[in-house]
């Protein structure tokens, strides 16, 4: 019996504000956020799901959970990155998104790839 190493994958994520669809008398705090998923195994891998736990900076929570990501479920091969970008909606000007992607190997073996903590801020709202 062979043990299964989980594939190494790697999520960065870059925010941005976005204050022509803000509105900070209404607690709209708009952000868009690009992800790249680098696949570094040895193996293709297909993006099945994604969770997302979004914290505000009073506390509250949101989770999101679904299908692919931006109508897609992409399958990345080994050494490439896909990237996509999509949207946030927050009602403080702080907010944190981290979660998973449920995937799977070429062989089919499910395995959850981190999507690393990260923070959606107005500009200059943070030491």
């Amino acid at each position: 019996m062979t043990t299964q190493h989980q594939p190494a994958i790697a999520v960065r994520a870059r925010p941005q504000y976005l204050p022509e669809q803000s509105d900070a008398d209404q607690q709209r705090y708009v952000f868009s956020y690009t992800i790249l998923i680098s696949n570094e195994s040895t193996q293709p891998v297909q993006l099945l799901h994604r969770y997302w736990l979004i914290t505000d900076g009073n506390g509250a929570t949101q989770e999101v959970y679904g299908a692919g990501v931006v109508g897609e479920q992409p399958t990345i091969e080994p050494g490439g990155t896909y990237v996509y970008t999509s949207g946030a909606l927050c009602q403080t000007e702080v907010s944190t998104m981290e979660g998973y992607y449920e995937m799977v190997t070429a062989d089919g073996e499910p395995f959850k790839a981190t999507i690393p903590v990260f923070t959606l801020a107005v500009p200059n709202r943070l030491n």
